[in-house]
């Protein structure tokens, strides 16, 4: 008689739930517990290899951590998904686009590939951090409105200036302006979307993690980072744990500024459109293509340096550390070269986007052709190159030889000429032109006034016997506060207004809008201005107490910028209500030439039906029958492309 086998049980899995297996929010959680179990996990493997005692230190395990679950952060929300099924054999799969596009307003919480989609999550987060800096700077305003102690702490002072600083320029100023090409550079070229789409989906998820671990520093034993935006060594090496929280934020939010710089390139060199040459770029094209050189560049020094510092504090690598002894023989101004080598080239990170948004905005609001085309586009040229050359001006009174500064001095007078040849440009075209002074116009004429004062104090500080007197004092304070805020943000605000019609489909508040202006501008005036005087009579910068013979100018300068911090409130205002409830905006509301004025506002999802031909120049307003593309095939565009561009003299 045959015995009858028994089935084989097989162990049932049980599945994840399909939210836990899906891309999002909750498979994100999920993978913050699994990294932090296995940053947890491989920190005690290495101290028990390593004989290293306490097995479970919490030091080392904050460092591996912060590496750890943010990177288990971006697999489970699902900024990889595609490359690791590649890499593990998944059978090809269709494209269905399906994270596309926004069709209702939770697609802009997810990973999205379309580049319109993550422009506006690059821009909204970016202004939230404008408004989380903002908050810390009327804390110091508030700290400094009186001598005396007044509501911090000296060491809660430092973090305060530090994460303000930090996280303006690193989780504003360049994202911000990412975020805006993002939207538009493609369009701009006549390309469908980015080069590398989930590339730059995970170039914005990387933003917020670093903001996140920034902002975290202040939940840290012993405070927040204290040591500026620089973070010089040996004070970064030898700070409490909230250093390393900015050690590690910067590489996050660096590798985020490299691969969007990365995907930019690519995608001007490879997608333009039929006819679209280099010389029929428009400038916040040449613009950006300039900032993306500079960024692949440069961002590297800066991720080294702060690289060094986690070796010198995790391992000892002694890098910076100066003390006499076997195996500490560091240089801490090797620090400062290999940081400033990085970060006067970010300074022009910080602007050039913001010159190419100037150029569109006055070209379109003052009807005429830019003035000096070419020249504009290869002065942009001119800083990638000569920015290279002039980063140990910062280090006029660090000890550095003497003979290097004179070399400096000279490259860095050099460099404001092509920087001039732009003013000049601007001011050529709005010559004679028909101005139309909206709020996107006015802030670009704001700009040309308190970028050419910040201008004018940096060839102040070029000469080497005026930096050695006011180095260190609040005369640099007001000198970065005109580049930046009345530079760079100026800039921001013009290209907001200026392309919020195209990003949204509505049409803002112009009232609201140049009173948001003229606010900003008084009272941006009325901060910084003084700054310069009380700087050049001695005032230090980065202390929280001060002499009493500065008080009633600081009193002054807290409540104007009191003012300051308020007239944002005008801005955020007319922005969330125009997008809730403005009226339509027809596609093309300021009679651009540009590709992106040519399609509907806001864009199809892949931006065009047909791709279109370039037949002329952006900025060709004045000639009869001037157009810049035609959405024909190049050789039913050929014929019009001849009239338009060349037409016959009378």
């Amino acid at each position: 008689m045959t015995a009858i086998a028994e089935p084989v049980m097989k162990p049932t899995r049980v599945p994840l739930p399909p939210k836990l297996r899906a891309p999002g929010w909750y498979r994100a959680a999920l993978f913050d517990l699994l990294g932090f179990a296995f940053g947890f996990a491989l920190t005690c493997i290495i101290r028990i290899a390593m004989h290293q005692h306490p097995v479970i230190d919490a030091h080392a395990i904050t460092i591996v951590e912060l590496i750890t679950v943010p990177i288990f952060f971006l697999i489970g929300i699902g900024t990889c998904d595609y490359w690791f099924y590649w890499m593990f054999g998944g059978p090809t799969r269709p494209e269905t686009h399906s994270q596309h596009g926004a069709h209702t307003w939770r697609d802009y919480f997810k990973v999205n590939t379309d580049h319109k989609v993550i422009g506006i999550q690059y821009v909204v987060t970016s202004f939230f951090f404008l408004l989380v800096g903002g908050m810390l700077a009327m804390l110091i305003r508030a700290q400094l409105a009186k001598p005396g102690m007044n509501f911090v702490t000296p060491e809660q002072y430092n973090g305060l200036f530090s994460v303000h600083a930090t996280i303006l320029i690193f989780l504003f100023v360049i994202p911000v302006f990412a975020g805006m090409a993002n939207f538009v550079l493609p369009l701009m070229i006549g390309a469908p979307d980015m080069a590398f789409p989930r590339l730059n989906a995970l170039s914005y998820w990387m933003l917020p993690v670093g903001g996140i671990m920034l902002l975290m520093s202040f939940l840290a034993p012993g405070g927040a980072f204290a040591s500026g935006w620089t973070a010089y060594a040996p004070l970064s090496t030898t700070m409490p744990l909230g250093q390393l929280f900015f050690t590690l934020g910067i590489q996050f939010a660096g590798f985020s500024s490299i691969a969007t710089a990365l995907n930019f390139l690519v995608t001007i060199i490879t997608m333009r459109a039929p006819g679209m040459s280099f010389f029929r770029l428009p400038l916040l094209v040449w613009a950006n293509f300039s900032t993306s050189l500079l960024v692949v560049i440069a961002t590297p020094f800066i991720a080294a340096s702060q690289f060094m510092v986690l070796l010198d504090v995790a391992l000892h690598f002694n890098f910076f550390n100066a003390f006499v002894g076997p195996h500490t023989n560091g240089n801490v101004l090797l620090y400062q070269n290999v940081f400033w080598f990085y970060s006067h080239p970010a300074v022009y990170i910080m602007i050039l986007p913001g010159f190419g948004i100037i150029s569109e905005v006055i070209a379109v609001k003052s009807r005429k052709p830019i003035f000096g085309y070419r020249m504009m586009a290869f002065s942009l040229l001119a800083i990638v190159v000569l920015g290279f050359t002039v980063w140990a001006h910062h280090m006029f009174v660090s000890g550095m030889p003497a003979w290097i500064r004179v070399p400096m001095e000279v490259t860095t007078c050099i460099i404001a000429l092509p920087t001039g040849i732009k003013v000049f440009s601007w001011l050529a075209t709005l010559w004679r032109g028909v101005l139309h002074l909206d709020t996107a116009m006015l802030f670009a004429l704001g700009f040309l006034t308190t970028f050419s004062l910040g201008g004018i104090s940096g060839i102040m500080l070029a000469m080497i016997p005026f930096d050695i007197h006011v180095s260190q004092t609040y005369f640099i304070v007001a000198h970065i506060h005109y580049v930046l805020y009345g530079g760079s943000l100026f800039t921001i605000f013009a290209g907001v207004y200026y392309w919020f019609p195209k990003m949204t489909g509505r049409m803002y508040d112009d009232r609201l809008g140049k009173l948001h202006f003229w606010s900003t501008f008084i009272f941006f005036n009325l901060t910084f201005g003084p700054m310069h005087i009380i700087g050049i009579e001695g005032m230090p910068r980065r202390v929280a107490d001060y002499a009493a013979k500065y008080a009633d100018w600081n009193l002054i300068i807290s409540i104007m910028s009191w003012g300051l911090g308020l007239s944002t409130l005008f801005f955020i205002y007319n922005m969330v209500a125009s997008w809730r409830g403005g009226p339509r905006a027809v596609a093309n509301p300021w009679r651009a030439l540009t590709l992106e004025w040519q399609v509907s506002s806001p864009p199809p999802i892949f931006n065009f039906d047909t791709l279109p031909t370039v037949v002329g120049g952006p900025y060709e307003y004045g000639v009869p029958g001037a157009v810049h593309g035609l959405f024909k095939s190049p050789a039913e565009a050929k014929p019009a492309g001849t009239i338009a561009t060349s037409p016959t003299p009378e």
